[in-house]
């Protein structure tokens, strides 16, 4: 069977976007953010006390607040980019591709939201 199809039809939907480069260095950006995150989040939380109590008071403190603020972000947009990329690449439909990149997206959104309530409402004692 020959396909009759013109060589930018069979192509279209599967070039480049002319984004890649913006999401890379986005991705490789916020990698290299939450390092020193990670890291400062990981020996603080070895070196304090197992108690309810003190780890309020821990994410009252300003720094800390805006540091588990940047974390979050950083996380759930870092998150975002790279299933957006798993996603383009290894699922096969258009219409499955884009529903899950709606579903990654919207996820990724939300509990990056219920994060940054959590920690505000923690750090303003509501």
């Amino acid at each position: 069977m020959q396909d009759l199809r013109s060589p930018l039809s069979k192509v279209k939907g599967l070039g480049s976007a002319k984004d890649g480069t913006h999401h890379f260095w986005h991705q490789r950006l916020t990698s290299l953010l939450l390092i020193p995150l990670v890291l400062w989040l990981g020996f603080s939380l070895a070196a304090m006390p197992l108690e309810h109590v003190a780890l309020l008071e821990w994410i009252r403190q300003p720094f800390v607040t805006v540091a588990l603020l940047l974390l979050i972000f950083a996380v759930f947009y870092h998150a975002k980019l790279g299933l957006q990329v798993v996603i383009e690449d290894y699922v096969g439909t258009h219409s499955r591709r884009t529903l899950m990149l709606l579903l990654s997206s919207f996820l990724c959104l939300l509990i990056g939201i219920v994060g940054v309530v959590s920690v505000l409402k923690i750090a303003f004692g509501a």
